[in-house]
């Protein structure tokens, strides 16, 4: 296990240009091509996955999926540009406190709401990010329809099944649609129609309208 401080060391020869956005200092924030941003103490590369170690355990995520690391003590906040789309000013406060890309949050909402804060499913998904009712209470939402408790939910939801699912975007984008214990229980995206459907529609817009995506990370999702 190496110390990310020794940043003499890339992953993979598609990530060397990364290295003149960084400087060799102690980088201690592993930004990911989804925008999440993780605070690590070390790593190390098991072929084409990097095993990180951060507070409480490990994750491992694909090499491709780095995007560039970040020094502790140079920290520099997500660079949140303001997306033309409606509740843009909640979309860009959500996303850089979580850590989460602006575009990806604004293209899961363009899927499950078209930007519609009253949008209801017959599944009783509700608002903007279609949170179910229990999902929304678990993380404090009181007024479920209100673009911004909405979206602050939805944004942490994100997170949290970014952070589960070692950054795989797919298999975030399965759970978000189908639950978390389903992808778990597959292992995969789930072998639903509607799940399929939905991680497809949102790597797209995420892709060709908000922003470009790794190539090798898009073309794992879209297999």
């Amino acid at each position: 296990m190496k110390r990310l401080g020794d940043c003499g060391r890339w992953f993979g020869g598609a990530l060397v240009a990364l290295a003149a956005l960084v400087p060799c200092a102690r980088a201690d924030y592993v930004v990911l091509q989804s925008g999440q941003r993780v605070h690590v103490t070390g790593y190390q590369q098991v072929g084409d996955t990097l095993r990180l170690t951060v507070p409480g355990g490990t994750l491992e995520i694909p090499a491709a999926e780095l995007l560039r690391i970040d020094p502790e003590d140079d920290f520099r906040p997500i660079e949140v540009k303001l997306l033309d789309v409606p509740f843009a000013n909640f979309i860009a406060a959500s996303a850089r406190l979580n850590g989460v890309a602006p575009e990806l949050v604004a293209s899961v909402i363009a899927v499950e709401s078209n930007f519609n804060p009253n949008a209801v499913s017959w599944r009783s998904a509700r608002g903007l990010m279609q949170l179910m009712p229990q999902t929304a209470a678990r993380f404090g939402v009181t007024r479920i329809f209100d673009p911004q408790q909405n979206i602050e939910a939805g944004t942490k939801y994100l997170k949290e099944l970014l952070l589960r699912f070692n950054g795989d975007l797919a298999l975030t984008l399965a759970a978000y649609n189908a639950g978390p214990d389903r992808v778990g229980q597959f292992h995969a995206i789930p072998p639903y129609r509607e799940t399929r459907d939905y991680v497809r529609r949102v790597i797209e817009k995420f892709r060709t309208t908000y922003r470009p995506l790794n190539q090798t990370a898009a073309l794992q999702v879209l297999k």
